[in-house]
């Protein structure tokens, strides 16, 4: 089956084809004879026509890629066109900050249930923010603080040493700051991000395990289909590969079986086809990335398979049930 794929996500013109996960879903879809749009979440719409789902909208343009560096894509005329009765399949692959913003498209998106299958299913992305979810998972993570207050972030420090403090809605590794055993720079770091952001931190105990390495676990439909360990870059702690970091091939101890085992089941259940969890030092469940996961590509270049393929092969399904 010929299926039209909307692929919402940032400008095509600013991703590295080399490691884009977005670039490999939309090359696969391709392959596989599906039409491939692109449009911009900032040009979704919604009009109301006097039924509970409305009109869903976007300015979207019909694209070919190839996996050529600097000439990757061609992009045909953009056009207003209605997601519901032009578009089968949506990709919300734009990138984080998960704010109002994201919030807002994952609602509107989810208007379309029913008609236009949406991966990750919206309404699932709003109710699992990757540093939120992950508590359901208590048990596999490190000692974890989310609070705001100036005293209970020190009385955490005191009692765990040198500790790392990020934002709650971060992404990409960005803001993510160690701080020492004595607490040094503490309330300052606090003062920050109480400016800089509404939301309650979330604070852990440095966990000098990340140097064994933080793996990127993928799963597809609840399943595993691979990992990559990343180690930190030069005078770094965060091993982001967007943050210097550099990557090798893994596979998985007892303990990640056992997360991957007991998360499975509910990621298949939400409709989050592709997600994206990290585990330190082979133990240590710290994030449920659900809204663009990546890391895909380097998994396929280590082993040798097709994860976009079988990410495309759970949307078909899915597709074919609706």
């Amino acid at each position: 089956m010929t299926l039209r794929v909307a692929v919402q996500m940032d400008p095509l013109e600013s991703i590295n084809i080399a490691g884009d996960s977005s670039f490999a879903l939309m090359l696969s879809a391709q392959e596989r004879g599906h039409a491939v749009w692109h449009y911009d979440v900032a040009s979704l719409a919604y009009e109301g026509d006097g039924t509970p789902h409305g009109r869903i909208t976007a300015h979207a343009a019909p694209v070919t890629v190839r996996r050529v560096e600097g000439d990757h894509f061609t992009v045909g005329e953009r056009r207003r066109i209605d997601l519901a009765r032009d578009i089968d399949v949506i990709l919300m692959r734009q990138d984080p900050p998960f704010h109002l913003g994201y919030i807002s498209a994952a609602f509107l998106l989810d208007r379309l249930k029913g008609t236009t299958l949406v991966v990750n299913d919206p309404r699932e992305v709003v109710n699992a923010p990757e540093k939120m979810f992950v508590l359901d998972y208590a048990r596999f993570m490190p000692p974890t603080l989310v609070a705001r207050q100036l005293s209970d972030l020190r009385d955490f420090q005191n009692r765990h040493g040198s500790v790392v403090v990020k934002p709650l809605h971060g992404n990409g590794g960005k803001a993510i700051f160690r701080i020492a055993e004595d607490g040094t720079n503490l309330s300052a770091l606090s003062e920050v991000f109480d400016k800089t952001w509404p939301e309650p931190h979330m604070i852990q105990p440095f966990l000098p395990e990340v140097s064994e390495g933080d793996k990127r676990i993928v799963l597809v439909d609840g399943e595993f289909a691979g990992a990559i360990n990343r180690f930190p870059g030069e005078g770094e702690f965060r091993s982001n590969l967007a943050q210097g970091g550099h990557a090798e091939a893994a596979t998985l101890t007892a303990r990640e079986e056992e997360i991957c085992a007991a998360m499975g089941p509910e990621l298949k259940r939400r409709g989050l086809v592709f997600v994206g969890i990290d585990v330190i030092g082979g133990k240590w469940l710290t994030e449920i990335n659900v809204t663009s996961p990546t890391g895909i590509v380097a998994i396929d270049r280590f082993n040798g398979t097709d994860t976009a393929g079988r990410i495309l092969d759970a949307i078909e399904r899915r597709h074919a049930k609706l």
